[in-house]
């Protein structure tokens, strides 16, 4: 199981890093929205798979770890992780939604920048998540010591 959950998360990471410093540059430089709207749409076969493959690796490892939800939410530093890692998700969610009801259907060559604020908000979130489950490997500690 935690093969497949590194294996989504490499290809969820890789691929928001390569928008955020491959595609993003380009299409601000010429202000085309064309450009990341083509690679969006090419990536989010791929994309969107390895996030739900993340999801349900990810509440299979928690539970795996310290069972029973409710354990999720204790003081322990794998506990924090967990939390970190659940709470990452949902800011993700939040502006995977926004981007899509709200950005991206009025998204224009003028309004790119609105567009490049999410795409570096989830890479970050996607980076700390990739930290969040490496720190588990040292018992959530020193990164998220409880």
């Amino acid at each position: 199981m935690i093969c497949l959950h590194i294996l989504g998360a490499t290809i969820w990471v890789g691929g928001h890093l390569v928008v955020m410093f491959s595609i993003l540059p380009e299409t601000l430089k010429n202000e085309d929205a064309s450009i990341l709207l083509g690679f969006e749409k090419r990536y989010e076969k791929l994309g969107m798979p390895s996030l739900f493959l993340q999801i349900i690796t990810g509440l299979w490892l928690a539970y795996h770890l310290l069972g029973m939800p409710a354990n999720w939410f204790g003081t322990t530093p794998i506990a924090h992780v967990i939390q970190i890692k659940l709470t990452l998700l949902f800011l993700t969610a939040c502006l995977a939604i926004h981007a899509k009801t709200r950005v991206i259907p009025k998204l224009t060559n003028d309004s790119l920048s609105q567009l490049a604020w999410h795409i570096r908000a989830v890479s970050i979130c996607a980076i700390l998540f990739v930290l969040a489950g490496a720190s588990i490997r040292f018992g959530g500690y020193p990164i998220f010591k409880g």
